[in-house]
């Protein structure tokens, strides 16, 4: 990814001077294979405040996964680190541990932000932290820019000890000088290659980074699934100050890239048929939940004065979908109101939520069973994050399935993820399968 880089001199004159011995020296700690199946708790090695701790064993968190193994004693240390591991592998759960051992809950100043990409992820994380925190300290949200007036007095008045935000959110209330950074101790940027691909966070993120406040004085985490040219990641992140020198990749590879255990399908269809064949394989397939994956409107539709496809799908489905299944709208257009609603209404019953990319990255909906990319994914990655929405713990032996619409030119491209993502693509006779006449 591009935004990764912002170096003027190419990949391969990085090499040559060096980045070669530079990636290593900081991958060695993570050449060790899981040595035993050890608890959270000694993993741990009294470094976590022992209520934090005990809340964490409450709720389930008994024995660590991968991830969680291999980072936390880096975490722990106080090194600056680079969580990379595939989506629902406990990556938040181990940075909040970090977070909350380093953190003095009887100090009333910011000492963590935890950035995001979304508003919904921000909700989830900021859910996980205060079941953690136990009323032990303050985790607030700075996730809606119509709050922030609101936000700002509370911030002065009794300044949070954790504070999960959105970029724009966070940028906001720095440059009105709600609060100061001088107390921050650790900086965690959740699903940081999203937001360097966002046009719209990137110079932000670089000022959170940089110039708000600086990785000598505090301990900086980046986590997500997928870092598009890691090492080179790596080499960014000391080239311009983003983390301290000594920073650490823990870099926990899936055995595939793609759960096993999900089937892929693919049906070929024009555009026009879209709407019927998707309503069709609805009604075929009886999911249990299902997220339906729409491209984000264009800002030349958005000039036309086109409705979003995300709309055109919701209204579609509500006139014609005869299932037990709800049918919720989530796109990034929303008020954070209506967005909350309904990331509330998912929780824990049957739904049909017709969502753009924003859910799939961080958005924890175990009971998914099926996924529909209505519209092809950009990217392998995207691919990935969508298909991560399914086949989640504990439901993960559930018969789960990820079926993408396309049309005969997209064929290629689709093609192009399973050879990138090692997994098979069953394609389904439209003709044949659907009661409706093409």
């Amino acid at each position: 990814m591009a935004a990764f880089s912002g170096c003027a001199s190419p990949l391969s004159t990085t090499l040559r001077s060096g980045l070669a011995p530079f990636t290593l020296r900081h991958r060695l700690r993570l050449r060790r294979l899981r040595a035993s199946a050890a608890t959270l708790r000694e993993v741990c090695a009294g470094r976590v405040p022992e209520h934090v701790l005990q809340r964490a064993e409450e709720v389930g968190y008994v024995v660590p996964t991968e991830v969680q193994e291999q980072s936390l004693p880096v975490l722990l240390s106080g090194q600056d680190c680079i969580l990379h591991a595939q989506t629902g592998s406990g990556k938040t759960l181990a940075y909040l541990l970090s977070v909350f051992s380093a953190i003095d809950f009887g100090r009333s100043s910011v000492q963590a932000l935890v950035v995001v990409p979304t508003r919904e992820l921000g909700m989830q994380v900021t859910k996980v932290a205060r079941i953690l925190a136990a009323k032990a300290c303050t985790v607030m949200a700075l996730l809606d820019g119509g709050m922030l007036r609101r936000q700002k007095s509370w911030v002065k008045a009794e300044p949070p000890a954790i504070i999960v935000a959105t970029v724009a959110s966070l940028c906001q209330m720095i440059e009105k000088r709600a609060f100061s950074l001088q107390s921050m101790r650790v900086l965690v940027i959740d699903e940081v290659d999203f937001i360097f691909g966002s046009s719209k966070q990137v110079s932000s993120l670089r000022k959170i980074l940089t110039s708000y406040s600086a990785a000598s004085s505090r301990q900086t985490i980046f986590a997500s699934a997928s870092i598009p040219q890691h090492n080179r990641f790596v080499h960014d992140c000391v080239q311009h100050k983003w983390t301290k020198t000594d920073v650490v990749h823990v870099h926990v590879n899936p055995v595939q890239p793609m759960p096993s255990h999900l089937q892929h399908k693919y049906a070929i269809c024009s555009k026009k048929e879209r709407l019927h064949v998707l309503l069709s394989l609805l009604e075929k397939d009886a999911p249990k939940s299902g997220i339906i994956f729409v491209a984000e409107q264009s800002e030349k539709s958005k000039k036309a004065g086109h409705p979003p496809s995300t709309t055109v799908v919701v209204e579609f489905l509500r006139t014609t979908y005869m299932g037990s299944l709800e049918v919720l709208l989530l796109e990034e257009d929303m008020n954070f109101n209506a967005r909350a609603t309904s990331f509330t209404e998912v929780k824990g019953k049957g739904f049909l939520l017709v969502s753009t990319d924003i859910a799939s990255r961080g958005f924890d909906l175990p009971q998914t069973s099926h996924i529909y990319n209505f519209d092809l994914p950009k990217t392998a990655i995207d691919y990935l994050h969508r298909a991560g929405r399914t086949g989640r713990e504990p439901f993960s032996k559930l018969a789960c399935s990820v079926t993408t619409l396309i049309t005969e030119d997209e064929h290629f491209v689709l093609q192009r993820f399973q050879n990138e993502l090692k997994f098979h693509c069953e394609e389904l006779p439209v003709e044949s399968m659907f009661a409706f006449n093409l």
